[in-house]
């Protein structure tokens, strides 16, 4: 059965000098503070699209590893992800960098980075991304 998500943005003023708010709709968990500067510049205590990407990305990852190393009858104790994507002004995303360390009983290294490589292909998040430079870093813990 599909699934639909909601995220509203309420934006006022220009680009450069506006700003606005993302509210995650479906979830009720909260509404974010985004402008320009905290997308090209600093932070500052506002998010960016590519932090909200970035979060998609790094729990989607998470997802498809998980359930890829269960299927091959290694659980993960844990897995800690890490999506680090690079935003140019006027290019746009230019890549996103995925580091994953994670705690698996059973599993050799080789093992568990091509389980890794598998799931930065195949995760939903990544196959929406396409077209945008993946690269990933995986190690046992």
């Amino acid at each position: 059965m599909a699934t639909t998500r909601q995220a509203t943005t309420k934006w006022n003023g220009s680009l450069l000098d506006g700003s606005g708010q993302v509210t995650l709709e479906s979830s009720g968990v909260g509404t974010f503070d985004v402008s320009w500067p905290s997308r090209a510049e600093e932070a500052n205590g506002k998010t960016s699209p590519e932090e909200l990407i970035g979060a998609a990305h790094s729990a989607c990852f998470s997802m498809a590893l998980s359930g890829a190393l269960a299927k091959a009858d290694t659980p993960p104790t844990s897995l800690d992800v890490r999506a680090d994507v690079t935003f140019q002004p006027g290019e746009g995303i230019t890549g996103i960098h995925l580091t994953v360390t994670g705690d698996v009983d059973g599993i050799s290294k080789e093992d568990f980075v091509a389980a890794a490589e598998g799931a930065k292909e195949n995760c939903p998040v990544s196959q929406a991304l396409t077209g945008t430079t993946i690269t990933l870093e995986a190690s046992l813990g």
